[in-house]
């Protein structure tokens, strides 16, 4: 299924969920949003690090994402920027995420957000917490990695 459809175009990124958890599974979510949500998240004004999905009433619901109000067009209306934001899946997805939550104790962490067909869509991803030795033995990698690189670089 071959579509022509521009590039997705990155809006936030929550790279703090990369380092506190394993990433099992991705899904993209469509976000309910205002008028003025959406000017705002056309500015970059949205920050996902202290932000987390829930499931509540068989639907999933983002809380603790913060999207900065525009001065310009937040006059007419009283915004508050850390507002439960609604999400729109497939009720298969749902179905799949709630059973994953529920039964297999998964957390739901949003990853980025991005316009894609100009629409606004959020990456969450079905996740483990990292324990502190895990989150050290990642670094350790890392570290290793980045040194490796340097070494050849030298003799290369």
């Amino acid at each position: 299924m071959a579509e022509n459809s521009a590039p997705a175009v990155s809006i936030a990124v929550n790279r703090q969920a990369r380092h506190d958890y394993f990433i099992e599974e991705r899904f993209e979510a469509g976000l309910e949003l205002q008028g003025w949500e959406v000017k705002a998240l056309r500015a970059g004004r949205l920050q996902l690090k202290e932000g987390y999905v829930l499931m509540k009433d068989g639907e999933a619901w983002l809380f603790g994402a913060h999207v900065s109000p525009l001065p310009t067009t937040s006059t007419h209306v009283i915004a508050d920027p850390t507002r439960s934001r609604k999400l729109l899946l497939h009720r298969r997805q749902i179905d799949t995420l709630l059973g994953a939550v529920e039964r297999k104790g998964y957390a739901l962490v949003p990853l980025s957000a991005y316009w894609k067909n100009g629409r606004a869509k959020l990456e969450i991803g079905l996740a483990r917490g990292k324990k502190q030795h895990d989150k050290r033995a990642d670094e350790r990698d890392r570290d290793w990695q980045r040194e490796k690189s340097r070494v050849m670089k030298r003799r290369g």
